[in-house]
């Protein structure tokens, strides 16, 4: 018998639900990364098409799907007790169904630990197998005790309804999984190797949002950079970005994360010359230590970082870089961290995102014995944040006396200021009436600060 297609089952659980003589709700709650927020607005999307209205919480719904990340095993930790809560509201609403999805689905210790310990849970579905939610929900509502699908690396179907979160900004994943490895990172095996959307499909999405209005595209994927490389079209990452950078419309383009390994001068040139990218680069170092870098799997040294820093900067001498540090990585020494220290004040970064080292099961860094305290792990983050601050508060004078293009985001709930980013991905802060939300302004910069500038509308 010939399988039903995604369009099939979802009219069959419409048919489902349709019977019921109230409306049904789901809620989805996604955890992690913006690769898991894109999910998890598919999910709501095919819900949705399904006859289900959304819920503000978990208690008032009747299907639960939490879509998890996998990252940090501490995180792990609370899903599991978020499904604690969820099995108080099944007890009182027995028909409730509950899915778990994301990148801890792809864990077999977790599948393992839900069929045996967490046996109210219904729904379990790898973040590749994101399309299959309507079977799933299908068979769960036509009898099954469990409906799972775990064992896939594909790209998911193309074109699925998404119920996006904003109404001016979009993200759009251009490829999945991951090759690099890097020894703390279990993400190549939750989300497989390396799979690129055909670009015919992304600039479709991407011209059908900013035909509706949507000024901000993030283009998602573990290693951006890496875009192209299985297609049988010869195409990368830089191509791509000028193809979207021919859409038109008026929109910014932004993207994430790109590994220092394959972020060349092309990636840099397309950069500097696409009117429509955002003049910005987050790239992640993790640390200033050609030692640690290389115990990571990193596969680049700190001048071979500085190659493309130097490149962009012969260009553009304040060009927009922000990065992410690990701090603690297991051993890590006081040498190796102060290399940390000289590397962003040599680099001068906008912003930095940090992160004290956390242990992931699975990965080669966690069979390393670490002699670091958490004690002094603690005391190098407050070090390396002290030293940022400084760096940003000095970093974003620079605007002063500038007007800036801002796309607004909103309006914060600290001032009553609206905000929003700059092309250079800078925050923003300026008076204004909301109904500018969503619009681009342009911003004449009057103050810095460590995280932010402030200016008046032009």
């Amino acid at each position: 018998m010939q399988e039903k297609t995604i369009n099939e089952y979802i009219l069959s659980v419409s048919d489902i639900v349709v019977k019921y003589k109230r409306p049904l709700k789901a809620f989805v709650r996604s955890f992690g990364c913006q690769l898991n927020f894109s999910d998890g607005e598919k999910i709501k999307g095919m819900l949705i098409k399904m006859g289900y209205t959304m819920a503000e919480d978990e208690q008032s719904a009747d299907v639960v799907i939490f879509n998890t990340c996998a990252v940090r095993e501490n995180a792990e930790d609370r899903v599991f007790g978020n499904l604690g809560f969820l099995k108080h509201y099944k007890e009182e609403n027995p028909n409730m169904i509950i899915g778990l999805c994301g990148c801890m689905a792809a864990l077999e210790h977790v599948t393992d630990k839900l069929k045996k310990s967490y046996k109210f849970v219904d729904i379990v579905f790898s973040p590749s197998a994101i399309d299959k939610l309507p079977k799933l929900l299908y068979e769960k509502l036509s009898g099954s005790k469990y409906a799972f699908d775990t064992n896939e690396y594909n790209l998911s179907a193309e074109g699925l309804y998404q119920e996006r979160d904003s109404s001016f900004k979009a993200s759009v994943p251009i490829m999945f999984g991951c090759n690099n490895f890097c020894t703390y990172c279990i993400v190549p095996y939750v989300r497989g190797r390396e799979r690129s959307r055909k670009p015919e499909n992304i600039i479709q999405e991407v011209e059908k949002l900013v035909a509706d209005g949507y000024k901000e595209i993030m283009l998602l994927g573990q290693n951006v950079n890496s875009y192209g490389k299985d297609l049988e079209e010869k195409t990368d990452f830089p191509d791509l970005l000028r193809k979207i950078n021919a859409v038109e419309g008026d929109f910014v383009i932004r993207f994430m994360s790109s590994h220092p390994k394959d972020a060349g001068r092309k990636l840099i040139d397309t950069i500097i010359e696409c009117e429509k990218v955002g003049k910005h680069l987050h790239l992640p170092v993790q640390s200033g230590s050609d030692e640690i870098l290389e115990k990571m799997n990193r596969r680049y040294t700190v001048e071979k970082y500085m190659e493309t820093i130097d490149y962009a900067r012969s260009f553009i001498p304040d060009f927009s870089f922000t990065t992410d540090i690990i701090v603690g990585f297991p051993n890590e020494s006081a040498e190796d961290f102060e290399k940390t220290l000289e590397l962003i004040k040599r680099v001068k970064y906008d912003n930095i995102y940090s992160f004290i080292y956390s242990k992931r099961s699975g990965t080669k860094a966690a069979e390393i014995d670490d002699k670091i305290s958490d004690e002094e792990k603690g005391e190098r983050m407050t070090k390396l944040l002290a030293v940022q601050r400084e760096i940003s508060t000095e970093s974003y004078r620079r605007f002063i006396g500038r007007t800036m293009r801002v796309l607004v985001d909103g309006k914060s709930k600290k001032n009553g200021l609206l905000n929003g980013k700059s092309d250079e991905f800078v925050i923003v802060e300026f008076e204004g009436d909301e109904s500018l939300i969503g619009s681009f302004v342009n911003v004449k910069i009057t103050e810095a600060k460590n995280w932010a500038v402030t200016g008046v509308i032009e």
